[in-house]
């Protein structure tokens, strides 16, 4: 029943990513009409059409690939200009006529064109997509923030998080006084030894108490309370003295216990957000490396890194981890699966500011070359020489849409034939 909750949990998420993508094409969608301009199609997904119906002068509709989404607004690329006749030139104009097929007079006339707008309209209907996504990702981190808070370092509870196995001793990997004991995730630890204990301080106290004079430590017995089971009085086990990280020697139970959490509002879930950000644009500067590593780790038969990178179909495979697993309490594990979607949605808009086509950032960066360009013709008594002709950039939109093909292509393998498991 686990692996089938794994697997409904993952396809669910998987539909929430693609409603994720549905809300960034909506970001582009909305405005484009608000601002009058004509939308030829509004679909979700790529390759072979699944389903499609016209409402009005718009057509949406499903495809098969769900890999992401695309809003079509009519004249993205300006009209041909006179020039020299070059083979990049000849190259983008027809790229340009395929652009304008469905383009009328008409249309043209009536100013209904994306070329057309004034320039804080195209920079409003490029950015809407990441706007969508970044309004998505914090409205999930400010609930999950609210709801169910965020721990603190300083506030440890009795709540055991994991049992640690076993430590690394002379004699191989001796088992830790709460493995042996058979403490378990969720127990609430109400005494040491027969001392009770009601907050973390206590509980040091209690374990400093097990030290003899001349630094041996005595046998360890834990009372726990256990949901479903009650209070326990488990078995003792003996007890183990290890040097941490810090390089102190003291007694060790074996359990790592859950931090207290207390709610977050708009302003300290803006700053974990600004942290995830700085983490998100060190991770695609470096995102050609990561991959590479990924792809030799699948190669070598390495394990994966749980740090590294993966595709919406590892992403989604992780998310069942988390609804799968026991370890976590379903509190936990709600806030942890809308945190997971939450990350996904603002790492797509850091992603797509990228100032490169087909990225919306590339759209962004050309938008505002162009106005600055128009403004220092202005400032020189000279034409506006217009928006800028994207289609003459098409060359790195195709080199970059295939290096993007051959990465996710890469990471999907490896999330398939060697998923990250951190559970």
């Amino acid at each position: 029943m686990t692996v089938v909750w794994q697997i409904l949990a993952g396809l669910g998420f998987f539909a929430l990513i693609l409603v994720s993508v549905g809300l960034h094409e909506l970001g582009h969608f909305l405005p484009s009409k608000l601002f009058g301009v004509k939308v030829d199609q509004f679909f979700i997904g790529f390759g072979p059409t699944l389903w499609k119906r016209r409402r009005g002068e718009t057509e949406y509709g499903v495809k098969w690939l769900p890999l992401g989404g695309y809003c079509a607004i009519a004249g993205m690329l300006p009209p041909q200009r006179e020039g020299k006749d070059t083979r990049l030139k000849r190259w983008a104009d027809s790229i340009r006529q395929a652009d304008w097929e469905n383009i009328s007079d008409q249309d043209v006339a009536s100013g209904r064109l994306f070329y057309q707008q004034s320039l804080p309209h195209r920079l409003l209907i490029m950015a809407g997509g990441v706007g969508a996504n970044l309004v998505l990702a914090f409205a999930l981190f400010l609930g999950v923030n609210l709801v169910h808070g965020q721990p603190d370092p300083d506030d440890v509870s009795l709540t055991v998080h994991s049992v640690v196995a076993c430590v690394n001793g002379s004699t191989g990997c001796v088992p830790t006084p709460a493995a042996a004991a058979g403490v378990q995730a969720g127990d609430t630890i109400v005494a040491v030894n027969g001392r009770a204990v009601a907050t973390y301080d206590d509980y040091q106290q209690a374990l400093e108490a097990t030290v003899k004079a001349d630094q041996a430590v005595q046998d360890l017995q834990l009372t726990v309370d256990r949901p479903a089971a009650g209070r326990l009085e488990l078995p003792a086990a003996a007890g183990m003295m290890v040097t941490f990280d810090d390089g102190d020697i003291g007694p060790y139970a074996g359990v790592s216990l859950l931090l207290n959490r207390h709610p977050v509002g708009p302003v300290g879930t803006l700053r974990e957000m600004g942290s995830m950000t700085w983490l998100s644009l060190k991770a695609i500067v470096r995102l050609p490396l990561l991959a590479w590593d990924t792809v030799s780790d699948l190669i070598a038969g390495r394990p994966r890194d749980p740090e590294g990178v993966m595709s919406v179909v590892g992403a989604a495979r992780l998310a069942g981890q988390v609804a799968g697993t026991d370890q976590l309490g379903t509190d936990y594990k709600i806030a942890l699966y809308l945190r997971l979607l939450g990350s996904i949605n603002l790492f797509v808009a850091i992603f797509n500011l990228v100032p490169l086509l087909p990225f919306d950032g590339g759209h962004v960066a050309a938008g505002l070359y162009g106005g600055l360009r128009s403004w220092l013709a202005r400032r020189r008594g000279r034409a506006d020489p217009g928006p800028v002709d994207v289609a003459k950039l098409q060359p790195v939109a195709y080199i970059v849409g295939a290096g993007i093909v051959v990465l996710g292509v890469a990471l999907v393998l490896a999330d398939v034939l060697s998923p990250v498991q951190i559970f």
